[in-house]
């Protein structure tokens, strides 16, 4: 399935700068710092981001930076697996239950867009269904764009574009465009 000039990842400059960084010990940052900076030379890179891993095991941060690194790298089926762990934390930071597809509007403050890790979890929720598409499992992808869109009712993040793609590959159009 082609993006059709889409690109995803699970961020925006709200979360990089508020949730994401909120925490944050020095070493760890300095490793995601120094992934970035090694981005062309995968060992290294990977590297930084492990003793990233080490330094802050279960903060936001991380995630996002073994997500990015993947999915820039079209290593999907590695990002997919990032986005799946995502899902889990933002689900347990949000106080609900881990699998993603019981989740209810009412679960968590996603109406309002300024509330960090409701926003957190419908970004991951997006980049986890938007890699499902591009992996081709169309029917994981839709129901978590729907779920998506259930849970963001006014579209603030940008979900309604994956399901039009989808919808326009699925009535001929192969590259969804």
């Amino acid at each position: 399935m082609s993006a059709a000039g889409l690109s995803l990842e699970i961020s925006d400059p709200i979360l990089d700068t508020a949730y994401l960084g909120e925490g944050l010990p020095a070493e760890a940052e300095q490793h995601l710092q120094l992934a970035g900076q090694n981005y062309h030379q995968d060992e290294t890179a990977v590297m930084h981001l492990n003793k990233a891993k080490q330094a802050a095991p279960d903060h936001p941060a991380v995630f996002i930076g073994f997500y990015r690194f993947y999915f820039y790298k079209n290593q999907l089926a590695e990002a997919l697996k990032i986005a799946q762990e995502c899902l889990v934390k933002a689900a347990r930071d949000n106080g609900m239950d881990s699998d993603w597809r019981k989740a209810k509007p009412d679960d968590a403050d996603f109406d309002n867009f300024g509330a960090i890790m409701p926003r957190f979890f419908l970004f991951t929720l997006k980049g986890y269904g938007y890699l499902q598409l591009r992996l081709g499992n169309l029917d994981e992808g839709r129901t978590a764009i729907t779920k998506l869109l259930e849970l963001d009712p006014n579209d603030k993040t940008g979900g309604k574009v994956l399901l039009t793609v989808l919808e326009r590959r699925e009535n001929g159009d192969e590259d969804g465009d």
